[in-house]
């Protein structure tokens, strides 16, 4: 078994510039904080790499909807950081409803550079019920 003491605080610099790059439609340096050889299992996703991350989400983004995400709460145990939050998700379709689901994001950071997630598991909604 392990014990890991979480401390509430505020988003880092790192989280909140990663999230930006994804609402402005960037892609840019905010995929930084990412090892190169991070994995990621969003949902259903399972992407090997900062590269392939940045252009499969870049790619689900551009599917029509601006995303805004919000860090509701931030917990940090050293090496393992959790968040929860909420992404506003607005259709390029004005006539579909914006919806607003509810995120928890795990992620691992690198034992080598604790700077970097090595592995970030997340999940988001869901984005409507039928």
């Amino acid at each position: 078994m392990t014990t890991m003491s979480f401390t509430k605080t505020e988003a880092p610099q790192w989280l909140l510039a990663f999230w930006r790059e994804i609402d402005d439609k960037t892609f840019g340096e905010g995929f930084d904080c990412l090892a190169e050889d991070a994995t990621c299992n969003l949902g259903i996703a399972d992407w090997k790499g900062r590269d392939t991350i940045r252009r499969n989400l870049r790619a689900f983004i551009d599917t029509g909807f601006t995303a805004l995400h919000d860090v509701t709460e931030y917990w940090d145990a050293g090496p393992l950081k959790v968040f929860r939050g909420t992404v506003t998700m607005t259709p390029n379709d004005r006539t579909q409803a914006v919806v607003k689901p509810v995120m928890t994001h795990f992620f691992y950071m690198d034992e080598a550079d604790p700077t970097k997630v090595r592995h970030w598991y997340g999940s988001v909604g869901p984005v409507a019920f039928s």
